[in-house]
């Protein structure tokens, strides 16, 4: 497997990996204007971009994902919930869904509170063996924190779902499984974000502040120090909904 991680705006991370022997990639949480780049990388990795998925439809910046998979003649893939939201075709993405890369395999965990349609990636290579090897974990866990819940209203119903989901769907996944978040410090979609770019699982729970809290106190915690909304977000998700990029966001 090859794997790339790249920071682009509002600390943003994005993410470009597959198989480099059977030439099959797929790259994740594309920011608009970064396009080339991913073809770039395909390039030089002598791969085909097969997949391009968005964890979630973004609040904070205009999403490449759609123009990237129109240029690569790959599937841009949204969660199933999306249907009927978008003014464009998507390849829906299901709960326990298996998308294959080559030796890549990647599950899709839906992991709703930040947002309804959230997602979350186990990535496994087979070269390496048939336990995943790390999780993409979107705008739902962070390192050090957690997604906001209010992007979408009702914040005290969406901070208990993402208390549930976390618990569930996420810490129940191996200790040593490493995790790779879809921001890092200096983004609107969450308080307390590290500015270290991985952790893992196992020192998430044991060092992550909002992990260690009964349901009632997440709650009450997650929703007492709600960081102002990203600048413009409901024209970026409209924007995003339509797959309509503005000009200035793609040079």
């Amino acid at each position: 497997m090859f794997f790339r991680q790249r920071l682009a705006a509002n600390a943003t991370l994005s993410y470009f990996f597959g198989c480099a022997g059977l030439q099959k990639a797929v790259a994740v949480d594309v920011v608009a204007g970064d396009e080339n780049w991913f073809l770039q990388e395909a390039e030089k990795a002598g791969v085909r971009i097969a997949h391009v998925i968005d964890t979630h439809v973004h609040a904070d910046h205009f999403s490449g994902g759609p123009e990237l998979a129109r240029l690569a003649g790959a599937s841009y893939h949204l969660h199933e919930s999306n249907l009927g939201r978008t003014a464009f075709a998507f390849s829906p993405l299901r709960d326990g869904q298996r998308l294959e890369s080559g030796n890549v395999l990647v599950d899709v965990i839906h992991t709703p509170g930040h947002t309804p349609d959230s997602v979350c990636l186990l990535v496994r290579d087979l070269r390496r063996g048939d336990e995943p090897w790390f999780v993409i974990t979107g705008d739902t866990l962070f390192v050090g924190a957690v997604g906001r819940p209010d992007l979408a209203g009702h914040e005290r119903e969406m901070a208990a779902q993402l208390y549930d989901t976390l618990h569930t769907r996420l810490l129940s996944l191996p200790a040593e499984l490493e995790i790779y978040p879809g921001h890092q410090a200096g983004s609107s979609c969450g308080a307390g974000l590290s500015g270290k770019p991985a952790s893992t699982i196992g020192f998430e729970k044991r060092f992550n502040p909002m992990l260690s809290m009964s349901r009632d106190a997440f709650v009450s915690a997650l929703t007492a120090d709600i960081p102002p909304q990203p600048a413009d977000m409901e024209h970026i998700v409209q924007a995003n909904l339509r797959g309509a990029v503005p000009v200035a966001a793609t040079v």
